[in-house]
């Protein structure tokens, strides 16, 4: 994965980005040695399961170059991950929604500092999210948030209604467009694209009138895009002035309504350790 810095090639892929970061999570009683498509869903759980999360899980440290690797290939499913990138955020959101939590054990890398035996023995790609299940090992984030949906059980993240199938699959088509406005305006003097990525957000809001998600009801198209409004919500407001929800109350109806997914609150960073992040990554020199 490539590290940006001053200048953003044309030919950018939001998903190149490395999100690696010296920002470790905050864990209790953290040692001192710690370093930072189908679609047969088993709908067999009520939404309102998402909700009944009540114990916050105590998170591993994040294995580093000198961590032995766990015991690999041996039943355990096991996600691959880090707390600080928003593509590996999106998984886990899942994962928790499902309430797979004692079914699906994270292992967080730290991408600064990669243990060897990731990339030799586990992911090839070197890069997070990737998904240990049934002795193989798969990767990229929308495909993963589809593959925990349809492949354990728990409550739906995709819905059944054919009209919101379709659109699901547009918005989630739009998510890197939307990464990638966002992320090449952070340097220019403009903030049109900005403006537009929002907007566009704005009006798929308005879309369904059964709830205050971009289907109605909480789905994997919030799952995508939760991390990154996350992100750009405090950076812009540092880096631009721009409040990106001013004028737009479907996206503060949005921003409220995702802080009660338990499942999200989870996994959420602190704010400020989030824009020091982003812009040492992108605004640098």
């Amino acid at each position: 994965m490539n590290t940006l810095t001053l200048k953003f090639p044309h030919n950018l892929h939001p998903n190149s980005l490395n999100y690696s970061t010296n920002i470790s999570p905050k864990f209790p009683n953290k040692p001192s040695s710690f370093h930072p498509l189908s679609f047969n869903s088993k709908r067999n759980i009520s939404p309102l399961a998402s909700m009944a999360v009540t114990a916050e899980e105590v998170l591993p440290p994040s294995l580093d170059s000198t961590s032995e690797p766990p015991p690999l290939f041996d039943g355990t499913t096991r996600l691959y991950t880090s707390y600080i990138c928003p593509y590996a955020q999106r998984v886990w959101i899942a994962r928790n929604y499902k309430g797979l939590q004692d079914k699906i054990k994270l292992v967080p890398i730290d991408l600064e500092n990669r243990p060897a035996w990731y990339k030799e023995r586990v992911y090839p790609e070197n890069k997070v999210p990737s998904l240990e299940h049934n002795n193989k090992v798969t990767g990229e984030s929308l495909d993963l948030i589809k593959y925990i949906d349809s492949h354990f059980e728990g409550p739906s993240l995709y819905p059944d209604d054919p009209n919101k199938r379709q659109f699901a699959e547009e918005l989630l088509s739009y998510t890197d467009t939307f990464n990638r406005a966002v992320i090449f305006s952070l340097k220019g003097d403009s903030q049109n694209e900005i403006n537009a990525a929002f907007d566009y957000l704005e009006t798929a809001l308005s879309k369904f009138n059964d709830g205050p998600f971009f289907l109605g009801q909480f789905s994997l198209v919030d799952i995508a895009f939760a991390p990154f409004i996350e992100r750009f919500h405090p950076l812009l407001l540092d880096v631009k002035k721009c409040d990106i929800t001013s004028g737009r109350p479907k996206l503060v109806s949005w921003i409220e309504e995702m802080n009660k997914i338990e499942a999200y609150k989870q996994t959420k960073r602190d704010p400020q350790e989030l824009v020091d992040a982003l812009k040492k990554r992108f605004m640098a020199n």
